[in-house]
């Protein structure tokens, strides 16, 4: 969608919605999702052996969101982050019927330096439902409030894109709150250069898949520990509306595929692996995160505004409530992907503390690194 465009002339509160992009675009999109899956797939397949757990189910999970005016709500899946293989391998393990329909698979994060630094990727991945994410440590343009997040929590939502003020204000208020796409916000930029059209303008993306690494870098412990949890997947809970299905998952395998003290040829993965991909249950938002919604929502009210979604104040961003929260929510994501993880039985003696930010502090600000932590190979690079 970097270059689909869109009619900034209909950007006005009279305007139908976009129910969808262009054909052109929809069929690029296909292609490169499809052809993606079927390249996973035959490596998985073709060369290595596989064990899915809970793969009906999560099918079923699929099948219930392939019409998507039937769709009530977003899904997030969540997972560890063993390799710089994880996207889009771990998809080859779905059926090739899957893999062509773009409205019913994921959209992930993509890092901006690697996956959006020529016109050629930018649009392969757009394409493929990759969203232009900065790294902080690799750009003034990265962080948890930066662009791509709001666009995220919308693709996760449904429109107008308007926040209530209070629970009991009327409809006629919430009319004059601002929707961002009667007004003209059709495209956003991530660093004020670049520029892609909001992928949350068309109707086809409503409550969409999002999957997300929340460790954030390519973390291969020997025992599978996981790092902790970004607060990015923070964000996309507590903001959405409704409140998104969450669906946690494990993967093993990718990390002997492409080890990072590999040595040449690098660019090459491995053969001969035995992959694991295991999807757990689907979370009930309402049971596992709805007294966090509740706060966040209580927070939200005391700022006495109608905010655009995604859309922060200052106390929303840094105060320390909002800060409880998102570590709060991090932390519960992250022990249900422990469950999976246990599930499989894998040994189960984490040293405590290590789903807290400040474990991993004393970390060296390289690339890649073995880590004095745990011991683990990291690479914040790729």
């Amino acid at each position: 969608m970097a270059s689909d465009k869109v009619d900034m002339s209909k950007s006005n509160s009279n305007r139908l919605p976009l129910q969808q992009p262009s054909l052109p675009w929809r069929m690029t999109s296909s292609l490169v999702m499809g052809l993606t899956s079927a390249l996973s797939r035959g490596y998985l397949y073709g060369f290595n052996s596989v064990e899915v757990v809970g793969l009906d189910r999560f099918l079923d999970v699929l099948d219930k969101r392939k019409d998507v005016e039937k769709r009530e709500r977003g899904l997030i899946t969540v997972s560890n982050h063993i390799s710089v293989l994880d996207d889009p391998i771990i998809w080859g393990v779905l059926p090739l019927r899957y893999a062509f329909n773009p409205s019913n698979h994921r959209w992930g994060l993509g890092a901006h330096d690697i996956c959006f630094k020529n016109k050629f990727l930018s649009s392969f991945f757009y394409s493929g439902q990759v969203l232009p994410t900065h790294r902080l440590q690799y750009s003034p343009h990265g962080g948890l409030f930066q662009p791509t997040i709001p666009q995220a929590i919308r693709l996760l939502s449904s429109q107008p894109f308007a926040t209530t003020p209070t629970p009991a204000s009327s409809k006629e208020s919430q009319d004059e709150l601002p929707d961002p796409f009667t007004s003209g916000d059709l495209t956003f930029s991530t660093n004020g250069i670049d520029n892609y059209t909001a992928p949350s303008v068309y109707t086809q993306n409503k409550h969409s898949w999002i999957h997300i690494f929340p460790e954030a870098c390519v973390h291969q412990h020997p025992k599978l520990f996981l790092r902790y949890f970004k607060w990015g997947i923070s964000r996309l809970i507590l903001e959405s509306e409704p409140a998104p299905d969450v669906l946690p998952m494990f993967i093993d395998g990718t990390q002997h595929a492409m080890p990072e003290d590999r040595s040449f040829p690098r660019f090459l993965p491995r053969f001969g692996i035995k992959f694991r991909v295991a999807f757990g249950e689907l979370l009930d938002p309402e049971d596992k995160f709805g007294d966090l919604r509740k706060r966040w929502r209580e927070l939200v009210n005391k700022e006495k505004r109608g905010l655009v979604m995604g859309e922060l104040t200052d106390e929303l961003k840094y105060g320390e409530e909002a800060t409880r929260l998102r570590i709060e929510v991090a932390k519960r994501v992250r022990d249900e992907v422990l469950k999976v993880r246990r599930s499989l039985r894998y040994p189960d003696e984490e040293p405590p503390g290590f789903e807290l930010a400040e474990t991993w502090a004393r970390e060296p600000n390289k690339d890649r690194f073995r880590s004095d932590v745990d011991d683990s190979l990291v690479n914040k690079r790729d």
